[in-house]
C-alpha cells in the first residue's frame, strides 16, 4: 500500500526489474492506485493513453517536485531523485500528495504476521 504523510492511500505496485521500469504503465487504460519505479529520474508519456501524475521522491521518501503529464510528454530529469512515482492524473489531489510529503510503503507479510512500513528507495 502506499501511504502518503501517514495515510494509507491506494494499492501500489513496484517495478523491480529494469524492463518493468522501462515500460512503465505503457499499454494500459488506466491503473488501480500507483507505480514506483525505483532508481528512474525521468518519465515519458509518448504511446500513454491517459494523463499521469508523476513524482519524483528522494532518498529520505519526501516528494521533491510533482507533475501532470498528458500523454506524448517527455518529463525533466531530477538528479536527486531516488524515484519516480506514477498514477493517473488526478490521483495526487485526492490523495494529498504535493512537495514535501512524505511516502512509504506498507507491506502486508505474506504470512498473515503484521505489516511492515518502509520508504521507496532505490532497487
Amino acid at each position: 500500500m502506499l501511504v502518503v504523510d501517514g495515510r494509507r492511500v491506494a494499492p501500489l505496485e513496484v517495478a523491480t526489474t529494469r524492463r518493468a521500469r522501462g515500460r512503465g504503465l505503457l499499454g494500459r487504460d488506466g491503473v488501480d492506485g500507483a507505480l514506483w519505479l525505483p532508481g528512474v529520474s525521468s518519465v515519458h508519456t509518448v504511446g500513454m493513453r491517459f494523463a499521469l501524475d508523476v513524482a519524483w521522491v528522494g532518498r529520505d521518501g519526501r516528494v521533491l517536485r510533482v507533475r501532470t503529464l498528458a500523454p506524448g510528454r517527455v518529463s525533466g530529469w531530477m538528479p536527486r531523485a531516488a524515484g519516480v512515482l506514477e498514477a493517473e492524473a488526478g490521483a495526487f489531489a485526492r490523495w494529498a500528495l504535493e512537495v514535501g510529503s512524505v511516502v512509504d510503503v506498507d507491506r502486508v507479510n505474506g504470512d498473515g504476521g503484521g505489516e511492515g512500513r518502509e520508504r521507496p528507495r532505490r532497487a
